[in-house]
């Protein structure tokens, strides 16, 4: 027992002693850099499908024309499935094809260059549109000429510049929270701690990496579409988008 009653009044020494030099530690002037950031997620409200068509024939000519025509048709479908929509044509291509025959060395001007069989044509377009509800079917009516090759959700314009305020005040609540539970830590009050500087692009070295964005992508493939026939709608799910955003604060208690 008597051992007991020493160990006791040793422990209650030993806390002492610790609450004594903690007491003891100045924190007045003390500059503090404080990161802390701030998370949003909204549903996706925009898509960005890409079309494409291709054409073979022996004549390039052939096939180019084919490709225009059939391109200019599917953006017409487009158009008037989704007026509201903005479409962009790019990666017009054109490539020879040849025959599987293995090529025979050549040997002074004895050899003959390789002649195109065919030629490949094709062009790209892509559909940027906020109107979801009608996706599947814009697509389906598309799918009658060109074929489906990428889809991206993300947000619009209007929905990042909204999404980006939000982030901004999820960032600058969680700087205070944070300052408040350093204050306390140290054996201050939150008042005592004085803002100096805050960085919101969290571009000093003290910031392991900058705002971010996540986006949930759907990329979806499909061959060229050769009949008029009914497509049948197909089903898109948009999911979300994360925004993130770094910040970063010093802070100077009195």
């Amino acid at each position: 027992m008597r051992l007991n009653k020493i160990l006791v009044l040793l422990a209650c020494a030993a806390t002492m002693s610790f609450a004594q030099a903690q007491a003891g530690v100045q924190t007045a002037g003390t500059l503090v850099v404080v990161p802390a950031e701030g998370e949003v997620t909204q549903v996706n409200d925009e898509a960005r499908a890409t079309f494409m068509l291709e054409e073979q024939d022996k004549d390039k000519t052939v096939a180019a024309s084919r490709v225009n025509l059939k391109m200019r048709q599917g953006t017409d479908i487009l158009r008037s499935a989704d007026p509201q929509a903005r479409l962009k044509t790019h990666g017009y291509y054109t490539y020879p094809i040849y025959s599987d025959e293995p090529v025979q060395p050549r040997t002074g001007n004895a050899g003959k260059l390789r002649q195109p069989v065919g030629w490949r044509v094709g062009q790209y377009l892509e559909v940027r549109t906020i109107n979801l509800a009608a996706l599947p079917k814009t697509v389906a009516a598309a799918q009658k000429l060109l074929a489906l090759n990428g889809l991206q959700f993300g947000l619009s314009d209007a929905a990042t510049a909204k999404l980006d305020q939000q982030r901004i005040e999820a960032s600058y609540k969680n700087l205070n929270e944070r300052i408040a539970a350093i204050a306390r830590a140290m054996g201050r009050r939150p008042s005592d701690a004085v803002l100096e500087m805050i960085d919101f692009e969290a571009s000093g070295a003290y910031a392991p990496q900058a705002d971010m964005a996540r986006a949930k992508t759907i990329g979806l493939a499909s061959a060229s579409a050769r009949e008029s026939a009914p497509v049948e709608e197909p089903n898109f799910e948009p999911g979300e988008t994360t925004l993130q955003m770094r910040v970063v604060g010093k802070v100077k208690f009195k």
